[in-house]
């Protein structure tokens, strides 16, 4: 950058809004930068006894839930998603949405679920034994092991891949489909010569997301003893009290994360991809008799192990323990949940407001911006927690002067141990999805408004109130929507960084679970899952709204 470029930037890009927008990516990396800092720091003997004995475990297990999760995920995605894009057969129609509902459910409930109901007493082997007379082998139905994990991440993980895959599809000229038809291609060879290579992006995409959700799991893993680095930090953490090997261990994690980015950018190295939207869009081709009942089934199957039969289950449960659970302090409990959700909500938009408006309106370093802004969601939640955890004790320390001369002691834990920290990991962990929905609104009305009123002499903030904000209010309330449901549901942070005698519905499901009050977990998983399909729902409208 020369003198004038400088000179430039101070005179006219460097604003309270620029200033703002440097303040939080600062924030949001500082606890990524305390993690990595854990690398060179000397290592305690616990970390000498856990990588001798423990980390190949970890890191085989982790490897080995990305690896299958990953592909099985990806599978079901693709196919779901090029059935309902390319053919027509019976309930298509509801197909299309309905197997999104598996998001809606996360998999730590899912878990607990499908575990309780294959378990000995559970309504399968029960009625077995009860209405058919036949006794099984209960180690042929256990899903408390890694294949069991496996199951549970692609059966609720896999709509990510569906999504994405489903959307490009449906965006490309229907000529490449054709033509490959009349070149005498059977319906198979298309979808492996044509459709997979196509859809290689969007596959990527969705099959990245999944990652990153079975990194970020602690509670499935968990809850079927499975151990990985994510459940190898809280063990660390809670089981011996040693902050400093939690880091190291969250750092490998780190390593790991940053190692598959790399490894998929140089899979992608050289290759070019072209979204053709200007032609005739793909005609889905009408199935009948054979085909149109396998499509159907398939979908069927997905959509009952993936939504239907879970929720019949857990309502059932509800039902046996409404009187019991239902009280002052569950009240209580949904309070807190919605209070801390808002909270960050509203303080994860306003950033997102303000970095969005830089990254428009700045064109220097704005892509930068934009991806520091947006790292967290890449990042499992357990990193962030231990990240979050050293920085305030960090800031703690630094404090200590002043907490004294307020009377609080010489070395108290003040923002250690208050709401402030879960409130930051929730703005760090979900800064993309605010971002990404304000982002596209800003796209959408372009920048032609703005800068007409900056003609007309309005600065920057009064121009944003006045022209921008009316313009893309629908954003935010989708943006506000999509973000308050992944913090309602988000289980690390909570569990990590709440103060004591802190509970959300998250903690408090996984807490009954843990104690095998699966019952008892039923109603606020309920209460979870309803407020995740509305999530689903807003997607559609926004869906419905990009189409028209």
């Amino acid at each position: 950058m020369g003198i004038h470029q400088v000179k430039r930037f101070f005179q006219k890009d460097f604003n309270s809004w620029w200033i703002i927008s440097m303040v939080g990516a600062a924030v949001i990396l500082l606890p990524i930068l305390f993690i990595f800092l854990s690398l060179f720091q000397e290592p305690n003997q616990n970390w000498f006894q856990i990588r001798q004995y423990l980390l190949k475990t970890y890191v085989a297990n982790t490897i080995i839930l990305v690896l299958l999760t990953g592909i099985f995920t990806a599978f079901l995605g693709v196919t779901l998603a090029w059935l309902t894009s390319a053919y027509d057969f019976p309930l298509k129609r509801f197909f299309r949405w309905g197997l999104l509902l598996p998001l809606a459910i996360p998999p730590y409930i899912a878990a607990y679920t499908y575990r309780t109901m294959f378990s000995y007493t559970g309504v399968i082997q029960s009625t077995l034994r009860n209405q058919f007379d036949y006794q099984i082998n209960p180690e042929l139905l256990s899903i408390s092991s890694l294949r069991g994990a496996i199951f549970i991440f692609t059966i609720f993980l896999f709509p990510y891949v569906y999504i994405m895959t489903r959307a490009f599809l449906e965006s490309q000229s229907s000529s490449f489909f054709e033509n490959a038809r009349l070149l005498g291609r059977k319906p198979l060879a298309i979808f492996v010569q044509v459709v997979l290579p196509l859809s290689r992006p969007a596959i990527v995409a969705g099959a990245v997301l999944v990652v990153y959700e079975v990194l970020s799991d602690y509670g499935v893993t968990s809850y079927f003893g499975i151990h990985t680095i994510s459940t190898a930090i809280f063990q660390t953490w809670f089981g011996m009290y040693d902050i400093d090997s939690a880091m190291r261990l969250a750092a490998w994690l780190m390593v790991i994360i940053v190692g598959l980015f790399f490894l998929e950018r140089l899979l992608r190295q050289g290759r070019r991809y072209n979204v053709n939207n200007k032609s005739r869009p793909l005609v889905p081709i009408k199935l009948k008799g054979a085909k149109a009942a396998a499509a159907f089934l398939y979908c069927s199957i997905i959509f009952l192990l993936g939504f239907l039969i879970p929720l019949i289950q857990l309502i059932a449960w509800a039902k046996l323990t409404f009187h019991k659970v239902w009280n002052e302090s569950f009240f209580t409990l949904f309070f807190q949940t919605v209070y801390v959700a808002v909270i960050a909500t509203l303080l994860i938009l306003v950033l997102a407001v303000i970095v969005a408006n830089v990254c428009r309106t700045h064109s220097t370093g704005s892509y930068v911006l934009a991806k520091l802004t947006t790292t967290g969601y890449s990042i499992p939640g357990a990193i962030i927690a231990i990240g979050v955890l050293a920085m305030f004790i960090t800031l703690d320390k630094w404090l200590a002067p002043v907490y004294s001369f307020m009377g609080l002691g010489n070395t108290p834990l003040i923002l250690s141990m208050s709401l402030v920290m879960l409130i930051v990991g929730y703005t760090i962990r979900f800064m993309a999805t605010g971002f990404n929905a304000v982002e596209v609104g800003f796209e959408k009305i372009g920048t032609k408004y703005s800068e007409a009123s900056r003609m007309l002499g309005l600065g920057v903030t009064k121009t944003f109130f006045k022209v921008d904000l009316p313009l893309i209010k629908g954003a935010l309330i989708s943006g506000f929507i999509l973000t308050f449901v992944e913090i309602c549901k988000e289980l690390p942070l909570a569990l990590l960084l709440r103060p004591f005698n802190f509970d959300t519905l998250a903690t408090k499901t996984f807490q009954y679970a843990k104690d095998e009050m699966i019952y008892e977990a039923s109603i606020s998983s309920l209460m979870i899952i309803g407020i995740s399909v509305l999530s689903v729902v807003v997607f559609q409208m926004i869906d419905k709204k990009v189409q028209r």
